[in-house]
């Protein structure tokens, strides 16, 4: 990808990934490896820099993680952040422990004594986020202080001979606020990274990369009409033009306009070899009186499979199906030769069609994060309405109608959802959002319309914020604006005489109903 590589060793942190993300926004290429790669395979990889992420453990307890001592003398710059620190510390004759003053959770006041290197610029004194129990309590003389808190006294320090720097605190999060320039003086001053990692690079390598791979075959890109798999689309119809063929599926579980959407995306605006199969009679057909939410998933991926097999087999010379893998999926999947090794969760974006079809796979956007996905859409000319969609669970509105699945409960959930996507786009709210949607309860509840008492349905709004979508909280949107939303769908809903707002988080909640 690119001749910068940063490596970010990962010992069981939450904030691996956003650290990978914080140096990405500055035009860094990295990768999240093993903990316990060898230095002499981090030599072949040949990086600029190398940052050690906390963790959960302590340096000391029996079977802690810890990385090959080698990699310190590779002469490669290192960040130690939290956990990294104290064992680069450990390793070097430094006493690594607690007391009952070194616990520091939360926002603690940094105060700075050497600002060259990585504090260039910083402020003298600062908030900065802390999150451990143990702390470095002696350092070897091999190191010197450079900032310090009231109970942490090496809260920062600087090997006097190796480009070695350690943090006891965090500054990928957003609750340091300048966290953001010591990652920047970290890349550029002491690793010598001039930024080369840009959205225009990826897309002339990734195009240059797929044309090699694929050859004159046709490849096949299942479309949903999110974003991933949009961008995606996009992305090999500007390498290899009219050998993909995107296969749509309309389940008939689609948001309001979403077919059509996809259809003015792909056959009018990119000029794309679209296969749009209308197949909404046999899913719900399918579907009839199924109410288990599991169950409802399990007959929606059959039936999606099968279509989908079927329409293959119409598109002569196919070999290659495309995916719309993101790192994090790679990542959680234990999908990378160099990356944790633990799996957290298995993804399969079509399914089991790699197998079934007898494809090989090309997954152009496995070395992005959301956010680079959406960059690129908009590098790639897709329209705003699609790169910034909100996220869509596969299973579609069948998991948002809780219980069994009918054409008219569809409908009215489609113009309730309607309603409220509306509202957040005309009130600048949709792209303060993360995740916005509205369900369909399974139960009915009195009301009073004119003069005459109704018994009608019971209509939930969803809405939450995040970063990663494994943790959410609810979206503290204006009262007004609920307002409005809820006299709307009421007013022009037939049948919906009651709308609730849901202020769960994840967890305990998930952000989806089923």
């Amino acid at each position: 990808m690119t001749n910068e590589l940063v490596l970010i060793f990962d010992f069981g942190s939450q904030f691996a990934q956003l650290i990978a993300r914080r140096v990405r926004e500055q035009n860094v290429f990295c990768q999240i490896v093993r903990h316990d790669i060898s230095a002499a395979r981090v030599k072949e990889l040949n990086p600029k820099g190398i940052i050690l992420s906390g963790g959960p453990a302590s340096v000391y307890e029996p079977g802690a993680p810890h990385c090959d001592p080698k990699i310190f003398e590779l002469g490669v710059p290192v960040l130690a952040i939290c956990y990294g620190m104290q064992l680069a510390c450990y390793f070097m004759g430094g006493k690594v422990g607690q007391t009952a003053h070194t616990r520091e959770y939360g926002r603690a006041t940094l105060t700075v004594s050497e600002r060259n290197t990585i504090f260039q610029g910083y402020p003298t004194e600062s908030t900065v986020w802390m999150s451990h129990g143990d702390q470095v309590q002696v350092a070897s003389s091999d190191f010197e202080a450079l900032a310090s808190t009231d109970t942490c006294p090496l809260a920062a320090v600087k090997h006097k001979t190796r480009p070695l720097f350690g943090l006891q605190f965090h500054p990928e999060v957003a609750h340091t606020p300048h966290g953001g320039q010591i990652l920047a003086n970290f890349l550029r001053d002491v690793c010598g990274c001039s930024g080369s990692w840009k959205m225009t690079a990826f897309i002339d390598n990734t195009v240059r990369d797929i044309r090699a791979k694929v050859g004159n075959k046709r490849v096949i890109c299942g479309l949903s009409g999110g974003v991933d798999s949009s961008v995606c689309a996009a992305l090999l119809v500007k390498a290899i033009g009219p050998q993909v063929a995107c296969i749509y599926v309309d389940n008939g579980l689609m948001r309001e306009g979403e077919t059509e959407l996809v259809k003015h995306t792909f056959r009018d605006w990119f000029k794309a070899d679209l296969h749009a199969v209308d197949a909404r009679e046999r899913f719900l057909t399918a579907l009839k009186g199924v109410s288990d939410p599991q169950e409802k998933r399990k007959i929606i991926g059959k039936t999606f499979i099968d279509v989908f097999k079927h329409e293959a087999k119409s598109i002569p010379d196919a070999h290659f199906l495309a995916q719309g893998t993101l790192y994090p999926d790679v990542i959680e999947s234990g999908g990378s030769a160099d990356g944790p090794a633990a799996t957290i969760k298995l993804h399969h974006n079509v399914g089991g069609l790699p197998a079934e079809l007898g494809f090989e796979l090309v997954e152009p956007l496995r070395d992005l994060f959301k956010d680079e996905v959406r960059r690129l859409g908009v590098e790639l000319g897709l329209p705003e309405e699609v790169v910034w969609r909100h996220p869509f669970p596969g299973p579609g509105l069948a998991v948002r109608v809780l219980g069994d699945i009918t054409e008219a409960k569809l409908a009215t959930l489609r113009k309730a959802d309607t309603i409220f996507l509306e509202e957040l786009h005309k009130s600048g709210w949709y792209r303060k959002t993360s995740q916005a949607f509205a369900v369909l309860l399974p139960v009915q509840s009195v009301g009073v319309m004119g003069d005459g008492r109704t018994y009608e349905n019971a209509v939930c709004l969803r809405c939450v914020q995040t970063d990663d979508f494994m943790t959410a909280d609810w979206s503290r949107l204006p009262e007004d604006l609920l307002a409005r939303v809820a006299t709307a769908i009421i007013n022009k809903v037939k049948g919906v005489n009651r709308v609730v707002y849901d202020i769960s988080s994840k967890p305990p909640a998930t952000i989806e109903w089923e």
